[in-house]
């Protein structure tokens, strides 16, 4: 399973953890606290600034508004810098593009629902699936009539799906039907979703449509083909021509016989159909289990859509950064000795496998990036080290009273 840059513990637990060393200088512990708010405060800010410049951006694309809406931001949204923006904030909170070798593997394997989902590709002009986190679950599946089969299931923690629906022109030339969503042609479909199984990524678009696999065809159709013209030729149909020919030629119709003969071959027949009615009520049962896994992940599992998604979003980018931000300043600061990139990737990665019992690949070069435009951290030569606590708390101070700058101009009374 491939590490992630993903840091699943949240930001105070963290910073609690970091600073435990200090216990015993309760200033120092204090002054941590204060520099960390300063810094958290000012991730806020630009992440509102990237909220603003999305939803302005966005807006042109955005299927909640309404076409009139839309068209008032013609001129005003630009794609390129909505999706520019977009990834940078996915990047950021350490969400992974799923590649198409894993997308095509979840469109042919079906671990929960055991169903085949048909999706209309034409539909979009783009699509791709971001992907955060994941853990393992057992799960309990039907295999037989009376016997689960508990499986090992892989699930992703958090799921994005990114929609880029074609034209209406193109749409219509293609014979492609959105049915009954409730999407206008040319909008972008953003959602977000909790704990999606990995090999049932499917579900999750909303023009899936559930379709019988090879094996529920030949389930049903092998056995009903087969059984009713073997039941048909050899009982049903020769006594039927048995008693026609008898009554055109005058003899004695046997009817003892002939009836026998017939209710065992219709009894034969409703055994058959009996059969056939079961195997597709299988089927049907799969699609209620499906519409049921639909209902839950719209209900339960969604965490956003459109626009709203992106407040999820710039929460965990945000988090992420200061996490970060957090354990590659303090690890720097109780060093010894200035570090490279590579040294402070392995004490912090070890120290989460020592510590927190946790393997991830954590993002040092973003890190200090952001170490170094904030002012806290110097590279010479190649390794880093940060500024004292002091001058720290002093900088990023400076730092956040110079966001906002307003021209000191006289007021003539």
């Amino acid at each position: 399973m491939k590490r992630e840059h993903y840091i699943p513990f949240n930001k105070e637990f963290l910073l609690e953890q970091q600073i435990a060393t200090f216990t015993d200088d309760q200033k120092k512990v204090e002054d941590f606290k204060k520099l960390f708010d300063i810094i958290e405060h000012y991730f806020h800010y630009e992440a509102f600034n990237l909220n603003r410049n999305l939803k302005q951006n966005y807006a042109l694309f955005d299927p909640d508004l309404s076409l009139k809406e839309r068209q008032a931001f013609l001129g005003k949204s630009d794609f390129s810098i909505f999706k520019q923006t977009l990834l940078k904030v996915l990047d950021q909170g350490n969400y992974r593009r799923v590649d198409q070798e894993t997308l095509d593997k979840a469109f042919e394997d079906s671990d929960l629902i055991g169903l085949n989902l048909s999706i209309d590709f034409n539909a979009f002009k783009d699509y791709e699936l971001y992907v955060r986190g994941h853990h393992q679950a057992k799960e309990k599946v039907k295999k037989y009539i009376f016997w689960k089969k508990e499986i090992e299931i892989e699930y992703y923690d958090r799921v994005l799906i990114y929609l880029n629906y074609n034209e209406k022109e193109y749409l219509s030339e293609n014979k492609v039907k959105l049915g009954k969503m409730p999407i206008d042609p040319g909008t972008i479909a953003l959602k977000i979703f909790k704990r999606v199984p990995k090999n049932d990524l499917e579900t999750i678009f909303p023009n899936a449509i559930p379709r019988m696999s090879t094996r529920d065809k030949l389930f049903f159709w092998v056995p009903g083909i087969g059984g009713g013209i073997s039941l048909l030729s050899t009982t049903v149909v020769p006594a039927l021509i048995g008693m026609y020919a008898a009554y055109q030629s005058g003899e004695t119709i046997d009817l003892l016989n002939s009836k026998a003969s017939l209710n065992q071959g219709l009894i034969a027949l409703g055994v058959l159909s009996l059969y056939l009615f079961r195997q597709y009520s299988n089927f049907v049962n799969k699609k209620i289990k499906y519409s049921k896994i639909l209902s839950d992940s719209l209900y339960f599992k969604n965490l956003g859509n459109n626009s709203g998604a992106f407040y999820s979003l710039l929460n965990s980018s945000e988090e992420e950064v200061l996490k970060e931000t957090i354990l590659a300043y303090t690890f720097l600061y109780q060093s010894d000795k200035p570090l490279t990139a590579e040294e402070l990737d392995n004490q912090i990665e070890s120290w989460f496998i020592t510590k927190l019992h946790t393997d991830l690949d954590f993002n040092v070069k973003d890190a200090l990036l952001k170490l170094k435009n904030i002012g806290l951290g110097i590279e010479t030569n190649g390794k880093w080290e940060v500024i004292p606590l002091d001058k720290a708390l002093v900088t990023i101070d400076e730092l956040w009273d110079n966001v906002f700058e307003y021209a000191n101009t006289p007021v003539n009374i």
